[in-house]
């Protein structure tokens, strides 16, 4: 693949997650070499969800993101657009509310959410921006949002390293574990042309967001972007 396979029709992305939907959380573990879910972790401490609160979590796949928002309490709604993605999920986490949905089209009244979170999955909305507008719609006034997303590492040197892996042993890694490896060049070629955290943050303000703010995670290879609605 090459970086022209970044405008594929959000149809052929929505199939990609549709096929590496069955060992999508254990590819992840692997490359990620268990980061993610101390990634996962994090947000979810970010969030702080209260009992009783509605929250949104956008792209959210199999749901393994989800489930720890009903472990404390709150009341969670795992949206995403894949449907493979979502029977996954709904087969081991029957009792979560899976919800099928395009992220510039949200299927959700206005201020509705008093969270909205989406890890990984920003880079994905066929038009971020008018993601995070509708995030912002369906949020409560004075709601948040927590935006966990690959980003820019810190520390130059290490960035060239980082840039490396993700080009070339990425996908080699996957050719071995996931169920379509060529989806990982897709996703590392995404990661690679991602704005930097000060450029996320700018566009989160674009779309109406207030108190913008964000936390590096390893070295900045992820950013924990915190907004208010």
């Amino acid at each position: 693949m090459t970086r022209a396979d970044l405008t594929k029709r959000p149809s052929d992305v929505r199939a990609m997650f549709d096929d590496v939907a069955k060992r999508y959380d254990l590819t992840n573990d692997i490359l990620s070499l268990g980061q993610d879910r101390r990634w996962r972790h994090d947000v979810i401490d970010a969030v702080a969800p209260k009992q009783g609160e509605l929250v949104l979590d956008l792209a959210a796949g199999t749901g393994t993101s989800s489930q720890p928002f009903a472990d404390r309490g709150a009341r969670v709604i795992p949206c995403d657009f894949s449907i493979g993605m979502l029977r996954v999920g709904k087969a081991a986490k029957p009792q979560l509310m899976f919800t099928a949905g395009d992220g510039t089209r949200l299927p959700f009244a206005d201020n509705t959410f008093d969270a909205v979170t989406i890890s990984f999955g920003l880079r994905n909305i066929v038009d971020p921006d008018a993601g995070l507008r509708e995030m912002h719609r369906v949020t409560k006034p004075g709601g948040r949002l927590v935006v966990c997303e690959f980003s820019s590492p810190t520390w130059a040197p290490f960035r060239t390293v980082y840039i490396e892996y993700l080009m070339k042993a990425l996908p080699a890694v996957a050719r071995r574990v996931s169920s379509s490896p060529d989806a990982y060049v897709y996703l590392a070629e995404s990661i690679r042309a991602w704005p930097t955290q000060s450029e996320l943050a700018d566009r989160i303000v674009g779309a109406g967001w207030s108190k913008v703010r964000w936390r590096n995670l390893t070295g900045g290879i992820v950013a924990l972007h915190h907004a208010t609605a």
